[in-house]
């Protein structure tokens, strides 16, 4: 029994080898070769995609930022150096402002809409009228700029801004 048992296995040891292919050194160097070429191969498109969500992602947060900003901005109305040419006492009239929101207007208390019709009645009577604006040097900007359109809406062109003549 020992003998035949063996010998069916050698048969069939056999049989299994005769199907089985061995690699021949050129089968295996072409195998090499195509594995080199894929794992070597460049990549001919550039992927935008992160570049496209880090886009939006700044976006949405200026979106979200810029309504939180504080509208009026404190800041130091600077001194200046600059010498303005003279002008016609008549023709200059003054409008203060302080941090509190006080208008004066040529030393008298007001507020801005009647400072605006006052303007505009000043400037119909006189066209070529200088309005100097001294504001506080604590005032926010955004009420400088309230008052400077409300000159502007009284139709006077010739404005300025009062500022400290810096020591030399």
């Amino acid at each position: 029994m020992g003998v035949e048992r063996w010998a069916f296995v050698e048969k069939l040891f056999q049989h299994s080898t005769s199907n089985v292919q061995h690699p021949t050194p050129n089968s295996d160097a072409v195998m090499r070769r195509y594995s080199q070429r894929q794992s070597l191969s460049t990549l001919s498109e550039i992927n935008v995609t992160p570049l496209l969500d880090l886009a939006f992602v700044l976006l949405i947060i200026f979106m979200i930022t810029t309504p939180l900003l504080e509208s009026s901005v404190n800041l130091v109305i600077p001194s200046s150096g600059a010498t303005n040419p003279p002008i016609k006492p008549g023709r200059v009239q003054t409008v203060s402002i302080d941090r509190t929101e006080t208008i004066r207007f040529n030393n008298q208390v007001t507020d801005l809409n009647k400072l605006t019709a006052e303007l505009t009645e000043l400037q119909q009577t006189n066209p070529n009228v200088a309005i100097v604006i001294r504001p506080d040097r604590d005032l926010p900007v955004q009420k400088l700029i309230r008052l400077m359109d409300a000159v502007q809406r009284a139709g006077i062109t010739k404005v300025g801004i009062a500022t400290r003549a810096e020591p030399k």
